[in-house]
């Protein structure tokens, strides 16, 4: 009986890729597939895998083929990507398109708030999502997507334990407030800081995603400087209120990401609580963070307003019940949460086209 690719092909889609946990189909692993009578030849790129993993990997890939034509003659060779292609699919992450970080300089600016409705708002757009709260001193995401108590999931992938990332309102995400109590301190220093980061990216089994959003704890330390060193970022989301002393610390860490040494592109800003506007009176605008924060920083990044966002107290009433204003389209703050994600799809597609993909960071002097 005459061996059918389609066949072997949708065999070998049951084993799975140990770095991502996609089958090896899906993540593009076999190729210069040939059948030849009953022997069965091609190449699977495993690039960073120890011996016992790639071991198991080829009696895979042999009993499932084997499981369908027994006579059939396997030969695996294995390579750690011998081509372009295949050396662009080796790093972290190599089923996410875009990485996002959203960052402040300064806390208390609503930056959470936005990496959720954000995340939220692209997901409404069709596109597949994921959230991960970097944010290991504060974590809010469990809070503003009603998960607080959840814990993620443990699956063992060729020996090792991997993380099942929660999935809510159609996003997939993570967050150290899935692991600890709520009342628990957080006291690390900076190497188990950046552990915990690449742990969350490394040893976590995330979908092919469209867009992975990175809510990213104020300021320039260990956590944003591991990030860039462990991910290629496609972009950063600046927030700021529109005071004086956030936009200062909001200029700071965008700094960073520009630093020679760094360089990721900023794709827009994010104003938040740009005017307050009370429930009662929905067309009156109070500044009462002053303004202009937001406009300053697009002029020095060089890049586009995503957003302001009003003070609306709904927004923080929904946040805290866990289901974000952004889910709501009779919500006073939905039109405004909706056009920044749109505009941040816009901007992400501007990027790609007209700069090279992100470069992970080796040495930050």
């Amino acid at each position: 009986m005459a061996l059918d690719n389609n066949k072997i092909v949708t065999a070998l889609s049951q084993v799975l890729d140990p770095k991502t946990g996609l089958n090896i189909i899906k993540a593009r692993m076999i190729e210069d597939l040939k059948i030849d009578g009953n022997n069965v030849n091609f190449t699977l790129n495993i690039p960073s895998a120890d011996g016992n993993v790639k071991s198991e990997i080829n009696f895979a890939c042999i009993g499932v083929i084997q499981e369908i034509y027994p006579e059939a003659q396997v030969n695996v060779h294995m390579t750690g990507a011998a081509n372009p292609q295949a050396s662009a699919k080796a790093g972290n992450l190599p089923q996410v398109k875009n990485i996002i970080a959203v960052a402040s300089g300064k806390g208390g600016v609503g930056k959470s708030t936005i990496a959720v409705n954000l995340a939220l708002g692209l997901r409404a757009m069709g596109a597949k999502v994921g959230l991960l709260d970097a944010d290991l001193y504060g974590p809010s995401v469990p809070t503003l997507l009603g998960l607080q108590g959840e814990k993620p999931r443990l699956e063992k992938l060729y020996g090792q334990p991997k993380m099942k990332p929660l999935e809510k309102y159609g996003i997939y995400t993570i967050s150290i407030g899935f692991i600890i109590e709520p009342e628990q301190a957080v006291v690390l220093r900076g190497p188990r800081l950046g552990g915990i980061i690449k742990q969350f990216i490394n040893d976590c089994l995330w979908p092919e995603l469209d867009f992975l959003i990175i809510d990213l704890p104020p300021g320039t330390g260990d956590i944003q400087l591991t990030m860039v060193q462990t991910v290629p970022v496609t972009g950063a989301i600046m927030v700021t209120t529109p005071q004086e002393l956030s936009y200062i610390d909001a200029l700071k860490a965008m700094n960073m990401f520009q630093l020679e040494s760094v360089n990721v592109p900023i794709v827009g800003v994010v104003e938040n609580m740009a005017w307050f506007t009370p429930a009662e009176l929905p067309n009156n605008k109070y500044y009462i963070f002053g303004k202009g924060a937001g406009e300053r920083l697009v002029k020095e990044s060089r890049t586009t307003l995503l957003g302001q966002i009003p003070l609306i107290q709904s927004v923080r009433e929904a946040g805290d019940i866990g289901k974000p204003a952004i889910l709501d389209e009779k919500h006073p703050a939905y039109s405004y949460l909706k056009s920044m994600a749109e505009k941040t799809l816009h901007q992400v597609n501007i990027r790609n086209e007209a700069f090279a993909p992100t470069q992970i960071v080796k040495i930050i002097t």
